[in-house]
């Protein structure tokens, strides 16, 4: 896969210019010891179903619609393969509180908000699941981990990288959404704590296509690789068995 050609419609030839003349953008490579995130890929930002976004935002206001539904292969193909190494496979998720009083800042600038947080227990009432669960076809195993949380980033206010520390993780690979929001924040973070992050572009998705594009050409630039699947399943292949000690799964 040639990067340019997902954000390259996105940028100005001035834009272009400057990330050629910068010395942004070079090749970080993978780490040595690797975990898979998988940010937020819940029946909130995925529907149930793969159809029009303006279509599933009806039901599930935070929805990427089919996008996401075109991601969803891919990361269940990385996290087997994972799996089948002894990769440690990290989810998170979003928690909220049954009066939904701990969502705090993310009421500022979401006139739907209410409607995008309905408890379990609500969603329950009018026959659909719970907006944070993990969508089936991607569900998390016994031996993987999963890490709630309440703002973008997967490491704020988490135990995320204490188990990056317990694992002996030195890098991550990235995948899910949004692309702009929490996969972003938790690339950033991931960046600022010293771990090298590798982003799946056909792993991630976002409601908005500009805000998918750009802000991957920006990880790219400055946080993060970059990369498709394929790429990555080609360095699982290279890590040696056994890296890790993964929790029991009983």
């Amino acid at each position: 896969m040639n990067e340019n050609q997902i954000w390259s419609s996105f940028l100005t030839p001035r834009d272009q210019e400057v990330f050629a003349a910068s010395g942004f953008g070079a090749r970080g490579g993978f780490g040595k010891r690797p975990a898979f995130l998988i940010i937020d890929v819940s029946y909130g930002f995925c529907g149930q179903q793969a159809e029009p976004v303006l279509e599933s935002i009806k039901t599930w206001p935070n929805s990427c619609g089919a996008v996401a539904w075109d991601a969803i292969p891919v990361i269940g193909k990385v996290a087997d393969a994972c799996r089948a190494k002894g990769v440690p496979v990290i989810y998170t998720t979003g928690v909220v509180r049954e009066d939904k009083w701990d969502m705090g800042s993310w009421g500022w600038k979401n006139a739907r908000i209410e409607e995008a947080n309905k408890s379990a227990s609500e969603q329950a009432q009018v026959g659909l699941p719970d907006g944070n669960e993990i969508v089936a076809e991607i569900a998390p195993q016994p031996k993987d981990l999963i890490v709630y949380k309440r703002k973008p980033s997967g490491f704020f206010g988490t135990d995320l990288h204490s188990y990056l520390q317990l694992l002996g993780c030195d890098s991550v690979y990235v995948v899910g959404t949004t692309t702009s929001g929490c996969v972003r924040a938790t690339v950033i973070d991931a960046f600022s704590r010293n771990f090298r992050a590798a982003v799946i572009a056909d792993g991630c998705f976002d409601r908005v296509q500009a805000n998918h594009a750009v802000n991957l050409a920006d990880m790219h630039a400055k946080y993060a690789d970059v990369v498709p699947h394929e790429d990555v399943l080609e360095h699982i292949a290279s890590l040696p068995q056994g890296l890790f000690e993964l929790p029991r799964g009983v």
